[in-house]
């Protein structure tokens, strides 16, 4: 019998209680938000339960929210299949954005290594127990976050670059 809906959030429910809450149907995907001190159990017992078997991770990344409140500025997203039953799931988790900070899940899935390194490298969230936490694509002297939204689009230093060859002239472009 496939698997349904409902019993995937009940499962959650019951092991997880309030932990794991604002369940709905997002684009036809299952989502659902949890506290990030239990998130990684959360991956495990999805991957593990006989019944759930999410036993791939599509996707892992992040998500800047600068206008929420200080404790939720910053989200990761963990995109789920079942291909058994061919059925994928949404997990949110919201951070704190003074100091963005999970646990891993390199542990339970190896595939999040680079998805990892890659949510750190352009939003600096960090994920506690990452087994090589460094920067993946962006330069290792680099100090900003660039996916974040208060990171600047051009650098105000730049002289090498004429506003002219890109449509902006003194008439159509005032530089804020």
């Amino acid at each position: 019998m496939a698997l349904e809906i409902t019993e995937i959030q009940n499962k959650i429910i019951e092991k997880f209680d309030s932990e794991a809450f604002s369940f709905r149907m997002e684009q036809d995907i299952l989502t659902f938000e949890v506290s990030p001190s239990v998130i990684k159990d959360v991956i495990r017992f999805m991957k593990d339960d006989e019944a759930l078997r999410f036993n791939f991770l599509t996707d892992l990344c992040g998500v800047h929210y600068p206008d929420n409140a200080k404790d939720a500025q910053f989200a990761v997203v963990y995109l789920l299949h079942n291909w058994i039953d061919n059925v994928r799931v949404r997990v949110k988790t919201f951070l704190n954005g003074e100091a963005p900070e999970v646990d891993s899940v390199v542990e339970v899935f190896a595939a999040a290594n680079w998805m990892e390194r890659e949510t750190y490298d352009f939003y600096g969230i960090n994920f506690v127990g990452h087994p090589n936490q460094k920067r993946i694509l962006n330069d290792e002297g680099m100090v900003s976050f660039p996916m974040r939204k208060d990171h600047p689009l051009e650098d105000a230093g730049r002289t090498d670059k004429d506003d002219r060859f890109f449509g902006r002239t003194p008439n159509n472009y005032e530089p804020q």
